[in-house]
């Protein structure tokens, strides 16, 4: 197993398959330089917040306290990774129909609206 240092991390082009099957640059969420400082930076600034690095130098020291919120982002990949980070934890859209699928041949429940309908006893006196 290799050690992560900073020159490697910097070599890696960063994606994310998952939330961007399509790149960044594709997505339409992110600018043309935006895309690019994630695809260059990103595997630095992930390991750096993961823990899995120590920040060697000012850079990197920067991009962790920004990524971390302590500072406001001041270079493009600071401010990309944050829109990224934005973009991938946001909410879920719910339903309002709910999480079942609706069969075509409910004939059981049209049976079972019936008899309920049955049961109700309403009589009329004439």
């Amino acid at each position: 197993m290799s050690s992560l240092s900073k020159e490697t991390l910097l070599k890696r082009l960063f994606s994310d398959t998952k939330n961007y099957p399509y790149g960044f640059s594709r997505s339409g969420d992110f600018s043309i330089s935006e895309s690019k400082a994630l695809n260059e930076y990103g595997c630095l600034i992930a390991a750096l917040v993961d823990g899995k690095l120590a920040p060697s130098d000012e850079e990197d020291e920067q991009f962790l306290s920004s990524a971390l919120g302590q500072t406001e982002p001041a270079s493009v990949a600071e401010r990309a990774w944050l829109k990224y980070q934005k973009r991938i934890n946001r909410p879920k859209a719910g339903s309002i129909y709910g999480t079942k699928k609706v069969s075509s041949s409910s004939s059981s429940d049209d049976e079972v609206l019936m008899d309920a309908d049955d049961d109700m006893g309403i009589e009329l006196d004439d």
